[in-house]
């Protein structure tokens, strides 16, 4: 076998917390790993991707590099999602790509590990350390399915354990280990066990192709699973319920997908936004009639109407400043 043939890949997931969470984790890893690190974390897009690059390699006995599009795939490398693009593997190559926004974020962690379990199936190793909410989820579902590991970060470490707990509530779980372990396993694993290629489902291998071409149309995209009423919040698109075990998702033809959780903060945040400008509307048609009331000359009839109007429209507006107050409640 060629030395330099990629047998095994390993990808990461983090978010809050999650540069610190990495360091530690390369630290412990060998710089002659028989495996291709990939890594998403979760980063503001005024993050300095150098900055963070420099942070990895001071800790990492392994090269960390930010790949470019159509890089092709190193042994005993690691490679950071650049910001707000994201990384997607096919067989050997790595592509960089402006897709839609995956749960708000992009580079988003479930389309690396979505892509990389139908590339590579039963030779992925998944891990995911911490970050808030439920992202990585579907994609360590994708993985385990087409054969590979799951590895999380003990929760009680983590320092945000959103995602890691997720992950075991959804998936039954290879290890649940502190950071501190991953290296060791990781090493147990690839020198105990040769990688077996498996076969990958369908459904994973057409989802991994519509990431990569950036287009679909509705037909490619219900076949995923099962269309809906609803309209995707971004850009209107008929959302697709695609159910994964337990855990549930939905995708519009455009690519953009959520979960349960954040779908709802979604429609959440867009009806804030249409009270707002329902009220904003409001208050300015209310100080238009307040102002040619006090200007013009006008019979005595038609002044009352107008300041009966200005009333009810004041009315009107604290009614639905108490109904931001009740969309705006937090999700138990």
């Amino acid at each position: 076998m060629d030395k330099q043939e990629i047998r095994n890949i390993i990808v990461i997931g983090a978010s809050a917390g999650g540069i610190s969470a990495v360091s530690k984790l390369l630290s412990t890893l060998p710089h002659d790993i028989d495996a291709a690190i990939f890594i998403v974390i979760h980063l503001s897009r005024d993050a300095n991707p150098l900055t963070v690059l420099s942070i990895l390699n001071r800790h990492s006995n392994v090269s960390v590099q930010i790949p470019e599009n159509n890089t092709p795939i190193a042994k005993g490398k690691a490679y950071l999602a650049p910001i707000d693009a994201h990384m997607v593997i096919t067989k050997g190559t790595i592509s960089i790509t402006k897709g839609a926004k995956e749960n708000y974020w992009r580079p988003a962690i479930d389309v690396l590990f979505r892509t990389a379990a139908a590339a590579y199936d039963s030779c992925v190793t998944g891990i995911i350390l911490t970050g808030l909410l439920d992202d990585g989820t579907s994609g360590m579902i994708a993985i385990k399915e087409a054969g590979g590991k799951c590895i999380v970060q003990e929760p009680d470490e983590a320092e945000f354990a959103d995602m890691p707990t997720s992950v075991i509530n959804n998936i039954d779980v290879d290890y649940r280990v502190p950071l501190v372990d991953m290296g060791f396993i990781l090493s147990d694993i690839y020198t105990r066990e040769a990688c077996e290629p498996s076969s990958v489902s369908e459904k994973l291998k057409k989802e991994s192709e519509i990431t990569i071409r950036m287009v679909s149309g509705y037909e490619q995209t219900s076949e995923l699973g099962e269309a809906t009423a609803l309209t995707c919040p971004d850009c209107g698109g008929v959302l697709t319920k695609i159910d994964e075990q337990a855990n549930i998702r939905y995708r519009c033809f455009t690519g953009h997908s959520f979960t349960d959780h954040v779908l709802q903060q979604k429609y959440i945040e867009k009806t804030e936004e249409t009270l707002w400008v329902a009220i904003r509307m409001m208050e300015e048609r209310r100080n238009f009639i307040l102002t040619n009331r006090l200007k013009l000359e006008q019979p005595v009839s038609l002044a009352q109407d107008q300041t009966r109007r200005a009333s009810e429209l004041k009315d009107h507006i604290e009614r639905l400043k108490g109904m931001l107050e009740l969309v705006s409640k937090p999700i138990e």
